[in-house]
Order: C-alpha cells, then structure tokens, then sequence
C-alpha cells in the first residue's frame, strides 16, 4: 500500500463524530489467522454504573455504531517457514487502513488493536507491526494465547446460562483453538458484560486452526480417511483435558453447558437454517442440538468443493477451510458430548469492548 492510499484517509478526520464523557467512543480490532475484524461502540456510562452490582448491564449500556469484517489469511504459507508472505502482510494492511479509515470518523476515548496466532507465530511479526504503525498509526500488540482466551471468554460471557453450575467456551482460530473451562459462581460481586461471576477452572489451546491446518495438509482434506485422521488427532489433543477435569462426570449430572465461537460454528448454523445470506441475529445466542450439528457437519464433509462453492452462506473464501473447521468441530463434540450447544457471534473483539468500558466506569 502506498503513502497515497494512507493519506486519503485523511480527510475523514475533519469530520470526526464528537463524543464526551457520557458517552464515550471505544473501539476493539482484532487480526486473527484469517480475518481482520473492528468494532467501534458507544458507551452509556450512567447505564452502566446503574447496573454494575446488580444485574448484567442492559443492552442500552453500549451500542455498536460501526463494524467492519474482512478475510485476510494472514497465515497463509505461515507453515512453511514460520513466516508471514509479503502478499499476507499486504493484504492485512489493506484490512487495516479501511479500520483506520472507519475510527477516523470517531473522537475514540480508547482504542486497542490485537493479533493473535498467526502473528504469534511469525518470527517477522515485527514487520507487520512497525507497518501499521508507522503507515496507519495503529499499535497492534501480539496478544499470547491465554491472554486470547481470556478476552473471547469474557466476549462469550453473556452466552452462559446461570442456571448450569459449570461452562466450556470453545473458539475455532485459523491458527488453533481455544477451549476455556469455568465454574459459575451464586454468589459474589456482578460485572458488567457477564451473566454471572465465574471462575476459570482450566483451559488449552489446541494447536489445530482451520487455516493452519488446511495449510500444513498440503493436499485437500476431503476424504473420509482424512477426516477421521484428522478428526481423531484433534480428539486425543482433548482427552487430557476432559479427563484431567472429570468433564465426563459433569455432563452425565447435566452440570455442563457448552457455547461455540467462531466463523466455522456460526457459517454452520446458517447453513442449518438454510440462510441465504447471513443474518448475526438469528445466529447469535441461537441453540443447535448435536443431532442437528451432527446432521450439518456430515453434509459439509460429503459435499464437492463445488457444491460447497454454490452455497451462499459458504462463500469462495471458506470453501476450503469449513471442510477444516468441520472436522475440528466434530471432534469437539464427540469429546464433550452433551445434547446441545449455543452459538456465539462474538469473542476477542467483544471482549476487548468489555475492558474498555470498565476503564471507561472507573475514571
């Protein structure tokens, strides 16, 4: 990207939309293996205060004024060398100026920029970084994988039911995927942004994400025996896990709820639905069965790669790593098998707006 492009930027600035200490302007992107995505929230602070020890804060406590998605595959090639390609440096750059265009518009209060395993990766992740922040003005820190899991949890809070004592939040990366354990609490002081106080009993990070994974394969994953493999090495890397924390036990005394975030659980739960284009308020906060999930999973993994094409709520850029995604996903429930799951549209981003607004309360 040239200096050009970032100074056409510019002009946006002159027309900043003003914001005061009443309702501040926060604003969260987070740079995945895969996509680019941004958030930009106004913040009702009286709202928030009023419900901070009593109940989880009420919708009018923030409101998404902005957004902005796009695939990025910063992880393309990442496998072979440990590095991130010319090509998907420039692409993630491209994502990022139409962010900083985007939060040009806004006097933000606060800001934060992160970049999850792809950039963890990379032993030139710097050159990414020093880009954006001398071509953009944009400081992207390279977040470790606790610190991902901790803000896709707190972005995923809302989704847990009180009425279940114990959680699981799982979260398909393009580069691995988190799985995070918590126990919800009775009792005990309220936040805002979370259902019910919990506490986190355990968590791993599995080193299989729907891009890196599709990468490192070389050849299409589109055989049952590939499937199987796959999906059996994703299993054992969770049995550790599921045993070390009697998770087994937990569902047999319905003691366990489980909530899903990622591109491959809500592109699946459109598909469920038969959507024609996607729609985040039927997807988020929805229920699917396993019997269902199961159902759609087994038809994604049958289909050709044109089949897949000719379904719109797939798309070009997910044809490959759905397949990908879906067999993770399956080797998720079968090692947490319980009747049913939640879906989440949310994570990092949401998270990372959650954190801001309690800087914001606390000024």
């Amino acid at each position: 990207m040239s200096e050009d492009d970032v100074q056409k930027a510019q002009p946006f600035r002159v027309r900043a939309i003003e914001c005061d200490s009443h309702h501040p302007i926060i604003a969260a992107i987070d740079l995945g293996t895969n996509s680019c995505r941004l958030l930009v929230a106004r913040v009702n602070v009286a709202g928030v205060r009023t419900n901070y020890f009593r109940s989880r804060p009420k919708p009018l406590s923030w409101k998404v004024i902005d957004s902005f998605a796009k695939v990025v595959r910063l992880g393309e090639g990442l496998h072979n060398n440990d590095e991130l390609s010319d090509e998907a440096i420039d692409r993630a750059m491209e994502a990022l100026a139409i962010c900083r265009k985007k939060l040009n518009r806004y006097h933000l209060h606060s800001l934060r920029a992160v970049a999850t395993e792809a950039c963890r990766r990379a032993t030139n992740n710097h050159v990414l970084v020093d880009r954006a922040k001398k071509e953009l003005d944009l400081h992207i820190e390279v977040i470790d994988s606790d610190e991902e899991a901790s803000l896709a949890l707190k972005g995923c809070s809302a989704m847990l039911s009180p009425h279940v004592p114990y959680g699981i939040v799982f979260d398909i990366g393009g580069g691995s995927t988190e799985v995070i354990l918590v126990k919800l609490k009775k009792d005990g002081r309220r936040r805002p942004g979370y259902a019910v106080p919990f506490d986190v009993v355990d968590s791993i990070s599995v080193p299989y994400g729907v891009v890196t994974t599709t990468e490192a394969a070389g050849t299409p994953i589109d055989t049952m025996e590939s499937h199987e493999f796959l999906q059996s090495r994703i299993f054992e890397e969770l049995k550790g896990f599921v045993e070390k924390n009697n998770i087994n036990q937990l569902i047999q005394n319905d003691e366990l709820q489980i909530t899903g975030s990622s591109g491959t659980v809500t592109t699946l739960a459109a598909f469920h639905l038969g959507l024609a284009q996607y729609e985040r308020r039927l997807i988020d906060g929805m229920t699917i069965s396993y019997e269902d999930l199961y159902s759609v999973i087994e038809r994604i993994l049958t289909m050709t790669r044109e089949e897949r094409l000719e379904q719109s709520n797939i798309g070009f850029s997910r044809a490959d790593y759905v397949l990908t995604g879906s067999n993770i996903l399956k080797a998720i429930c079968d090692a947490l098998p319980i009747k049913s799951m939640r879906i989440a549209d949310r994570g990092v981003r949401e998270g990372i707006l959650i954190d801001l607004m309690l800087e914001v309360i606390r000024m």
